[in-house]
């Protein structure tokens, strides 16, 4: 039962101390890896085959990395709220968004086309290496995305269970499977928007926001902390202020994915430096660069960074980087997420949090978006 778990609550000291959301996310670490060894456990009850081939790759996949951010803004969130006791709850919920994101990347990864995840093969990549080891019948690409497919909707359909299992043991459990509705939605949506934008060409900066904001800012940060805020059974206000925070803090989140997409040293992020600019996927960045070279009259960087523009060589992504440096579309978005990150820490203060939430969710952004907020503070 969800609140006879005292270990993981003294994990963590007593609700009122001094715990950070490090200690959160060591205890949601272990609370995860329960999680996934209960789900696999019915996996091998369910078809041992299934077990080995697809259930052992979503749960190696799982354990294999992530900031954990999720479980510790959904803390926050419950803090903020008044949240108290026994946190099992939470980190529930944070297994949980475990789950979901493991989802969206594995089926990102098929849809982009993406080799590279947390510095190892993509599930996809791994299905087919299989399929050619094991000299299996049919095409090994075809193969591994539909098995691909099936590893990411196992992945959300454990994260469905885990949710609802905690809102079931919840007095609050209606506002809190709402929030995750929404949550889920959203992503897909966000995800459509994605292709769409690609299939369309589709090179605005409203668009391009939209998708950010939809794809990954609102399920990073808002709804973790809206999920961990209705445990608590939070109020319109908080919510609102809560909302706020987490909106400002995603987008600053995947503004700066967006950059490290660009310019990141793949052996620190654990995928590839340029896939997003190799299939000119519409982001802030791009869209940014776009308009910048238009109105600087910068005919060579709008042709580089044009959607249309031909193949995604090594010499095109050279020049894109390039563009995008000249125009200064990496300075704004740089700017931007300092901007978005001090906003955060304004809505979040709204809260009325205790000042030691307010430092950790401070730490929390800080970490997310490489943003020093002390700086951004008191710029703001």
């Amino acid at each position: 039962m969800l609140g006879l778990r005292p270990t993981v609550a003294d994990a963590v000291g007593p609700a009122d101390g001094p715990a950070t959301a490090g200690d959160v996310v060591r205890a949601g670490e272990a609370e995860l890896g329960r999680v996934l060894d209960d789900a696999m456990r019915r996996a091998r009850d369910t078809d041992p085959v299934f077990a080995h081939d697809v259930a052992e790759r979503v749960s190696a996949f799982v354990r294999r990395g992530g900031k954990r951010l999720r479980t510790a803004f959904a803390w926050c969130g419950w803090r903020a709220a008044g949240g108290s006791g026994d946190i099992t709850p939470v980190l529930r919920v944070g297994a949980a968004l475990e789950l979901v994101q493991a989802c969206a990347l594995v089926h990102d990864d098929v849809m982009d086309g993406s080799a590279l995840r947390r510095g190892a093969p993509a599930v996809h990549v791994d299905f087919a290496r299989m399929h050619r080891a094991a000299r299996m019948a049919g095409r090994p690409e075809a193969f591994a995305t539909s098995a691909a497919i099936l590893a990411g909707d196992l992945a959300l359909a454990w994260a469905d269970d885990m949710l609802t299992e905690t809102a079931l043991g919840s007095p609050h459990g209606t506002r809190l499977h709402r929030e995750w509705q929404a949550m889920r939605g959203e992503m897909v949506a966000g995800q459509y928007r994605d292709i769409h934008a690609q299939a369309t060409g589709a090179s605005g900066l409203d668009e391009a926001l939209t998708i950010a904001t939809l794809k990954s800012a609102l399920y990073t940060v808002e709804r973790p902390l809206a999920l961990g805020a209705s445990l608590a059974g939070a109020d319109t206000p908080i919510l609102d202020a809560l909302r706020s925070a987490g909106r400002c803090a995603g987008l600053a989140f995947q503004l700066s994915d967006d950059l490290l997409g660009a310019f990141g040293d793949p052996a620190l992020t654990g995928k590839p430096a340029d896939d997003d600019l190799r299939t000119r996927k519409l982001t802030y960045l791009f869209a940014v660069g776009l308009e910048l070279a238009g109105a600087a009259g910068d005919e060579e960087a709008a042709e580089a960074l044009a959607p249309s523009a031909p193949g995604p060589s090594d010499d095109a992504v050279t020049r894109m980087r390039v563009a995008l440096e000249r125009t200064g579309a990496r300075a704004v978005v740089e700017s931007k997420i300092t901007e978005l990150a001090a906003s955060s820490l304004r809505h979040f203060d709204r809260t009325g949090a205790q000042p030691f939430v307010r430092r950790e969710f401070a730490a929390l952004v800080e970490r997310a978006t490489g943003v020093s907020l002390k700086r951004a503070g008191e710029a703001a």
